[in-house]
């Protein structure tokens, strides 16, 4: 299985390489991979180590650096053909990444005979496909220290209540308040209902107080929802989900997210469902005597030879 998922990811690699001078968005890539589009750019990332949008930069870039050593096109020739949509972008991502300007670098290129391909051996990671066999060694015992830990649950369709939040995922108290205090004065506790959160966004492509996240309580049957304010009214879809039992500082959860989805959901035989993650509250960090959060993960997940209509 993991290697199906790296020939899919190879496949997107290989469309991005093709077609980096054109404008690429996340559901072409995603449908290149036949991957939901929620959970395409965890998974790109788990396999390559750098999200979609870096690795087209990057290979942007390394078309700049070509161009500007081989040939004497103009710097704005460049970024256009390269598939930079303005001069001043190309500028700042290229003095970002190479500390100079296009213009800089290219006289450097020419003054000094500079060697890129022994400068690129030094400053770019290695592929994901270049590893040796130690290194497998070490992804395989993960996969099972991962796979001993998650189990496959069936969840219902559930009713909630929920208060959106929007900026960064580290700073959710506010909507989790404002919940709780509604959810109390309507006797919805945490020993007769749930509270779960949605990260709606990844941040690794959406800008960090851009973020959505829903705060949500479940609702017993037939709840009167006319004449509440300050939340809003939903159903989380049920279906299959892999359950990962969390307990550590709450900015830890990107760390099991990634693992959860380059250790085991590549080896699992299922794939991630156009669903979203859910993150079922068990604690109140606040009152835990390590301030550590007590989350069960739910991974939405669905048998891997059920293929997403393109």
């Amino acid at each position: 299985m993991k290697h199906e998922y790296a020939d899919r990811i190879g496949k997107v690699i290989a469309y991005i390489e093709e077609n980096s001078s054109r404008k690429l968005d996340l559901d072409a890539l995603a449908g290149v991979s036949n991957f939901s589009k929620y959970h395409f750019s965890r998974i790109f990332a788990a396999v390559t180590g750098v999200t979609p949008a870096a690795y087209v930069t990057r290979k942007r870039l390394e078309n700049a650096v070509r161009l500007l050593k081989d040939t004497d096109r103009t710097v704005l020739d460049i970024a256009h053909s390269c598939g930079f949509e303005s001069l001043s972008t190309f500028n700042g991502v290229f003095k970002r990444r190479h500390g100079k300007s296009p213009s800089e670098l290219r006289r450097e290129l020419q003054d000094r005979n500079f060697s890129l391909g022994d400068r690129k051996k030094r400053e770019e990671p290695s592929s994901s496909h270049e590893y040796d066999e130690s290194a497998g060694n070490v992804n395989h015992f993960l996969r099972r220290i991962w796979s001993m830990n998650v189990t496959l649950k069936e969840l219902p369709d559930l009713e909630v209540a929920f208060v959106r939040h929007t900026g960064s995922y580290l700073e959710t108290g506010r909507a989790w308040e404002t919940l709780g205090s509604w959810a109390g004065r309507n006797g919805l506790t945490p020993e007769r209902q749930q509270f779960i959160g949605i990260s709606l966004d990844d941040p690794s492509l959406v800008d960090e107080f851009a973020c959505r996240y829903d705060a949500c309580v479940t609702l017993p049957p037939d709840f009167e929802r006319e004449g509440h304010t300050g939340v809003s009214f939903k159903k989380l879809e049920g279906g299959s989900y892999g359950r990962y039992a969390f307990y550590d500082t709450v900015d830890k959860l990107a760390l099991a997210y990634a693992n959860l989805y380059g250790n085991w959901l590549s080896g699992s035989g299922y794939e991630a469902d156009d669903r979203y993650a859910l993150e079922f509250c068990m604690n109140d960090p606040f009152r835990d005597p390590e301030g550590k959060a007590k989350v069960d993960l739910y991974i939405p997940v669905r048998p891997k030879d059920e293929l997403i209509p393109l």
